[in-house]
């Protein structure tokens, strides 16, 4: 009968052999492990300022604690529920227009028969991914100006130039086609690789049981995106909260602000442009927190009705 030592001695060995024989995969995976470590979980103890107010010259040891203050005046202030609201709207109407449409481009591309065909309309989908973003908003603001291209042709319909931009009620709209028009292709790689992979018998016995190219669709290549689907959504649902600033802030202005300001662009203003930082801290904790919630809520409802889950 082994000892508890012994047994200790054995798995002590296993673990070293096994880690021997992988060691250039652990090799290979250190770089990756590392950058994770300093630039995503080091830097996680920099919350800790969301409770202080911080003061650079003193650093986390000698800044003042303050508990929630910075909460309390986030959601006491008067841009907390106009910032939530224009978050979750860009995110919900993203998803909603956005998140299909790659998966339909997908299943049309599939349905191509010449392949010449096939890759040229692959290769020009995916071009605007490969625009610079600043070179993108500029394009999307010469083409929104008074004498733009988007004026131009509503001018032929008679309706009065303006500048497109400046207009709360179309910021929405142009935010999310140009999101859409950049990302369409993009996003479709994925469930194009997904659909390579799924078995030619299964459209042969379809197409011995009378399925006509819809119902291969229905029961074959749809089936087979489920899995691909419901990860990319619960992915999708975890940056619920989350608005890429970046975009938000080179298209929208004070006139645009009601509709137009979010989480990130708000707490770009207040914390970096002002020096508030523990109110920035606090708004983006606050941000992160409830994207994780979202995220394990999505993924505890993908795992038991889809049977898919991250984890």
């Amino acid at each position: 009968m082994s000892t508890p030592s012994a047994e200790r001695a054995r798995k002590r060995s296993r673990w070293k052999r096994r880690f021997y024989n992988n060691r250039y995969l652990y090799l290979m995976a250190f770089p990756v492990l590392a950058y994770y470590v300093i630039f995503h979980y080091i830097p996680m103890a920099g919350t800790i300022i969301a409770f202080q107010d911080y003061v650079p010259i003193k650093g986390f040891l000698r800044s003042s604690f303050v508990g929630f203050k910075h909460f309390i005046d986030f959601f006491n202030g008067p841009y907390a529920w106009r910032v939530i609201r224009n978050t979750l709207l860009l995110n919900v109407y993203d998803i909603v227009f956005g998140f299909p449409l790659p998966i339909l481009f997908a299943l049309l591309i599939n349905e191509l028969r010449g392949k010449a065909f096939k890759k040229t309309v692959q290769t020009i989908s995916y071009f605007p991914h490969f625009i610079s973003l600043v070179v993108m908003c500029g394009i999307i603001t010469d083409f929104s100006r008074t004498i733009g291209v988007f004026n131009s042709i509503a001018a032929l319909f008679g309706a009065e130039p303006t500048n497109l931009l400046t207009v709360k009620e179309y910021f929405r709209p142009i935010f999310i086609s140009t999101n859409i028009w950049k990302q369409l292709g993009w996003s479709s790689i994925i469930y194009l690789a997904t659909l390579s992979g799924v078995d030619p018998t299964l459209y042969e016995a379809a197409s011995m049981d009378g399925a006509n190219r819809f119902r291969k669709i229905l029961h074959v290549t749809l089936p087979a995106l489920v899995p691909v689907i419901a990860i990319q959504l619960i992915l999708r649902l975890g940056n619920i909260l989350s608005q890429g600033f970046e975009k938000v802030i080179l298209l929208y202005n004070p006139l645009t602000y009601e509709t137009a300001d979010v989480i990130t662009s708000h707490v770009y203003r207040r914390g970096l442009e002002e020096m508030n930082y523990s109110y920035g801290a606090a708004v983006g904790l606050f941000n992160s927190v409830v994207n994780v919630i979202v995220l394990i809520a999505a993924n505890t409802f993908s795992k038991r009705v889809v049977k898919q889950s991250l984890w």
